[in-house]
């Protein structure tokens, strides 16, 4: 790929959760660190012995599939969302909701206490991003205007953008258009708050589904493979047939986003 293949782009809109930052190891990490908390805290002798046995049994692998159901949710949740139908909900409020259920789901309704919840649905908010994002946003915006474009609320992604040290330009958030990705209106929203037309802008991210919406909207694409990202996964055919059509493809053995500034010519981060 060289540079002039995206020569009329001046914006880079980028998904976050899984593109920017490694959801998956940080909230793993906290559901798994506050389930022992609870478990082994003197404070867990007022929970019934079912609730203090369910605690203590559970492994660090079932605590990552905890998280996976979590993340799933969340992507039922907005796919589903239909802008003027469905009743308004943040993404803050959905992660809360579904986590009560979850929690229920699992035998653990109960374990914790209420703002124990409220303060664990909010380990979204500190995700650690992947090693090469701040660096790769750093150069990539020595050229490009950089801005979020994810289903996550505003504090959220300050939240994010402050934590990862992540230099962004901008900051939108789909709620921003009361809609959720891949609603049309999200990145045709996105378009028209940077002042730009649709071929001068390309999505960034680490599924090819949020590519195609984007690409219908008449964005270029940029695809950053990230481990157990793809919901495209089990359609291999689908992957294939999108290596046509993506502008910029890197791969899971390649340097990320600092691998997309290279392919667009940026070789450092004064390099103009």
């Amino acid at each position: 790929m060289s540079p002039s293949e995206l020569g009329n782009v001046h914006a880079l809109l980028f998904d976050v959760f899984g593109t920017v930052v490694d959801w998956r190891s940080t909230v793993v990490a906290e559901l798994t660190s506050r389930g022992r908390e609870k478990s082994n805290s003197p404070a867990s002798d007022s929970l019934t012995p079912a609730l203090r046995s369910r605690l203590t049994e559970l492994t660090d692998a079932d605590w990552a599939t905890f998280a996976q159901q979590w993340r799933a949710s969340y992507g039922k949740f907005t796919k589903g969302f239909v802008p003027g139908e469905t009743a308004w909900k943040d993404i803050d409020t959905h992660h809360y909701d579904s986590l009560l259920e979850l929690l229920g789901d699992w035998g653990l309704a109960g374990a914790f206490r209420d703002e124990e919840v409220r303060s664990l649905s909010l380990v979204w908010h500190h995700l650690k991003p992947w090693a090469d994002s701040a660096a790769g946003l750093e150069r990539l915006g020595t050229r490009y205007t950089t801005s979020t474009l994810s289903n996550g609320n505003q504090q959220l992604l300050r939240d994010l953008n402050e934590h990862g040290q992540l230099g962004f330009h901008r900051l939108i958030s789909s709620a921003d258009f009361k809609a959720y990705k891949p609603n049309p209106k999200t990145y045709l929203g996105a378009v028209e708050a940077l002042g730009r037309r649709p071929g001068e802008c390309a999505m960034v991210a680490a599924h090819l589904g949020d590519l195609e919406a984007a690409r219908a909207c008449g964005l270029r694409t940029v695809y950053v493979e990230r481990p157990r990202e793809e919901d495209w996964a089990a359609q291999p055919e689908l992957i294939e047939d999108a290596r046509t059509w993506v502008d910029v493809w890197v791969s899971s053995d390649q340097d990320g986003f600092v691998e997309v500034a290279s392919r667009l010519g940026i070789s450092g981060a004064g390099d103009r």
